[in-house]
């Protein structure tokens, strides 16, 4: 009986942590919060920011105080388009983006629109890739401001990014994920995963908890885009968390 009960602890164990042999672990978001640290000099920074816009700023405290944008539909549009805007580059990968075979890098842009508010994410979030010095692709990247993983899922040659957006409020932590190409220049959104994770424990509300996806690669033939398993867990908020499986697919 015991080595029973030993064999179907190793069989969730194994389930649980990605070391099934029909899937690989991607990123487990119960551990990873943090977007790698990258260097770029000021005026490598400036360089790549006058190709991607006509005009900008350098400084919130140029932004123009009485500036109005309220008669256009968009504003944010509306300030980008008069110059204002402090942008600032907040990551970057290397790799194959618009075709394969080339030698390219992926500049993720917190646009940063003058008075764009927490309701307007604090403004929109763009993605340039450069091929050396040449603007290859620009293009919103939908308020998703880190890369958190690059891939080839497919094997063809031309890579993919894992993107994050995030948000505080009240002392929740929201996360979210989407798995996007650039193929031909064109943003395609491969795969939405929403919420990835949700912890509330610095809200310090009874009933407070930590929720967070594992995704994970099942195994395809070659030169298929496989869909990512999305696995999810719930924790208390307590130091040493222990983590709970409660459902497969978006987080509810």
């Amino acid at each position: 009986m015991k080595s029973i009960l030993f064999l179907v602890f190793i069989s969730v164990a194994v389930g649980q942590t990605g070391l099934r042999k029909d899937r690989q672990l991607l990123v487990d978001f119960r551990n990873d919060h943090d977007s790698t640290p990258f260097k770029i000099t000021q005026a490598t920074e400036r360089t790549l920011l006058s190709k991607v816009f006509r005009r900008y700023l350098t400084d919130q405290d140029q932004c123009k105080a009485d500036f109005d944008a309220s008669n256009g539909d968009d504003r944010l549009a509306a300030a980008r388009k008069a110059g204002q805007m402090v942008p600032s580059i907040t990551d970057m990968a290397t790799g194959s983006f618009t075709a394969a075979g080339q030698t390219q890098t992926a500049y993720v842009i917190e646009v940063s629109e003058c008075n764009a508010s927490h309701a307007d994410n604090f403004g929109t979030k763009r993605v340039a890739i450069f091929s050396g010095q040449q603007l290859i692709a620009d293009v919103d990247a939908d308020f998703m401001r880190d890369i958190v993983r690059k891939t080839d899922l497919n094997g063809d040659g031309v890579d993919e990014l894992l993107m994050r957006s995030g948000d505080m409020a009240q002392g929740t932590l929201i996360e979210m994920a989407t798995l996007v190409s650039f193929q031909n220049g064109r943003r395609r959104v491969l795969q939405e995963f929403g919420t990835v994770v949700e912890d509330s424990c610095a809200s310090g509300f009874k009933g407070s908890t930590s929720k967070a996806s594992v995704l994970y690669v099942p195994r395809v033939a070659q030169g298929t885009m496989p869909k990512l398993i999305q696995d999810n867990y719930v924790a208390s908020c307590r130091n040493a968390k222990r983590w709970r499986f409660v459902s497969t697919g978006m987080m509810q």
